[in-house]
């Protein structure tokens, strides 16, 4: 039996021992039909977590076969995404999607160039691609490559990542206990003349003296200058493929790494991947009780995490510095007995007063409306670059009783009502209610329908049932409302919100990805 037989068994000894998800599984058989030229490059010791969707799958393509791969992965559901611009890196592509059973995204890393180096800059191409394509068979899930041909490549990784002066200096001269376990699996996998002939026909600018000495730092006992004099080697070795020069190399680390430590120091989200279809805007209608606050809360868990992701309460926009400018003029005057209390009912409005209470609602529901459109069009702006959006209530000109242009409808309901005679009282026909009522209105004739609407319907029996703490009449209105309208000319997507919560929310995952 030849070493090269002997390798190759060995390595079949890791067959895997967590069950691929349906939608990995899918993805092998495909690819296997399809006769894609590719191979999993790396971290093959963990092979079963990358079925599992435990760890992202990171495939080696032959870019001849770039058409079909990318085919292959849009049949079984994957989806196109782009990486944030500290992690793009030339002919890498990832690719997302969603296994409904598992609950699981499944992160595909698509290289067509074998690029190494620090995190932070990743400024090396191994060009080997094809050699390591060629030594590739089968192992379980994946076709993966040669042992002699991974060490190698693992190798050169490690030193570049760990055994260079910046890493050392930054406190990352030593393997991770996740990559010693890789290095202590790959060596003993290999056959040293094997791999020696490989560096020799493939590599012969970087040594088999060089390599093996490479080796031998990487061990725990090795000192930092030798770790560092080999790092400093290789990357000499390897300066024909850099990206960038060394020194231009160093200055995007240190900035990458300055602006890390100032996003983590201000607690801001980092940059998220952004589909390559585009962004788009998604807004849950739906009655009180009918769960729209928690299916905005769990879909935006379930996003954040990968996605560039925004929610936005229209109900509740945030004030504007106009519109704080005016409440609180508007509260002086309450204060101070000009008018009573703020009216939204009508029990409010037959206080007696100086001036009628009912100015004061008018002018707030036009700051309102300000509000409402300012916050859609930040939110439109940031879907418009690629994010995700997700209303929490949304303006709709056929809901009447929520989110909406209210002016009208209200001084037409003051105007029947009885109580006191106020001063300045609202008047339907009053050219002051009108120009207040159309500048209303404008803001919402500019706020146009969402990409993706969904409306939680749920009876209003139930609704009551689940909001003991409000008013009676006021959930059963607005619930009423939602149940009665008929939703399909408007294209929305309509969920009864009485089934359980996990039904409800697997529901709501599968249609957003069918979506996105």
């Amino acid at each position: 039996m030849t070493a090269s037989t002997q390798s190759q068994l060995v390595a079949e000894e890791n067959v895997t021992t967590l069950s691929p998800l349906a939608s990995v599984a899918m993805l092998s058989h495909a690819l296997q039909s399809a006769s894609v030229k590719y191979c999993h490059w790396k971290s093959n010791n963990t092979l079963d977590q990358s079925g599992s969707g435990d760890k992202d799958i990171d495939l080696l393509v032959d870019r001849s076969d770039s058409l079909k791969f990318s085919s292959v992965l849009a049949q079984c559901g994957f989806k196109l995404a782009h990486a944030p611009s500290g992690k793009q890196m030339p002919g890498v592509l990832d690719y997302f999607g969603y296994d409904a059973a598992a609950d699981k995204w499944v992160h595909v890393h698509a290289h067509y160039q074998l690029i190494a180096g620090h995190d932070f800059s990743k400024n090396y191409r191994l060009p080997i691609e094809q050699p390591y394509l060629e030594s590739s068979y089968q192992q379980g899930i994946f076709k993966v490559p040669k042992p002699e041909f991974e060490f190698i490549v693992f190798v050169a990784r490690m030193m570049l990542k760990h055994s260079t002066w910046y890493a050392i200096l930054s406190g990352e001269g030593r393997l991770k206990p996740a990559e010693r376990e890789e290095l202590l699996y790959l060596q003993s996998r290999v056959a040293r003349p094997q791999l020696n002939a490989i560096l020799e026909l493939h590599l012969p600018y970087f040594g088999v003296t060089l390599f093996w000495k490479c080796v031998d730092s990487l061990s725990s006992n090795s000192t930092f200058h030798s770790r560092a004099t080999a790092g400093r080697q290789v990357e000499k070795k390897l300066r024909t493929h850099a990206r960038r020069s060394t020194y231009g190399d160093i200055a995007l680390k240190v900035t990458r790494r300055v602006v890390f430590a100032v996003r983590r120091r201000l607690h801001l989200s980092m940059p998220k991947y952004r589909f390559g279809s585009g962004g788009t805007t998604i807004a849950f209608v739906g009655g009180d009780g009918a769960g729209k606050s928690t299916a905005v809360d769990a879909l935006r868990c379930w996003l954040f995490k990968d996605f560039a992701t925004s929610c936005v309460h229209l109900g509740k926009p945030a004030w504007s510095p106009l519109t704080k400018g005016i409440r609180g003029f508007l509260k002086i005057g309450h204060l101070i007995g000009v008018y009573g209390a703020e009216a939204s009912t009508m029990e409010t409005l037959n206080e007696k007063s100086f001036v009628s209470p009912g100015y004061a609602w008018i002018i707030r529901e036009v700051c309102r409306a300000r509000d409402r459109y300012w916050t859609y069009v930040r939110a439109q702006r940031y879907a418009a670059n690629g994010g995700i959006v997700i209303f929490d209530r949304f303006p709709l000109a056929q809901v009447e009783l929520m989110d909406g242009p209210l002016i009208r409808q209200f001084v037409s309901s003051l105007a029947n009502s009885p109580g006191s005679v106020c001063f300045l009282r609202p008047r339907p026909n009053s050219w002051l209610v009108k120009f207040l009522a159309q500048i209303e209105e404008n803001f919402y004739k500019e706020i146009v329908s969402p990409d993706l609407l969904i409306v939680l319907r749920v009876d209003p029996d139930t609704a009551v049932q689940r909001k003991p703490d409000e008013l009676e009449y006021f959930v059963r209105e607005r619930s009423t409302e939602i149940w009665n309208l008929n939703w399909q000319h408007l294209g929305a997507h309509v969920i009864e919100a009485d089934k359980g919560k996990a039904e409800i929310l697997a529901e709501l995952k599968k249609l957003v990805w069918a979506h996105l």
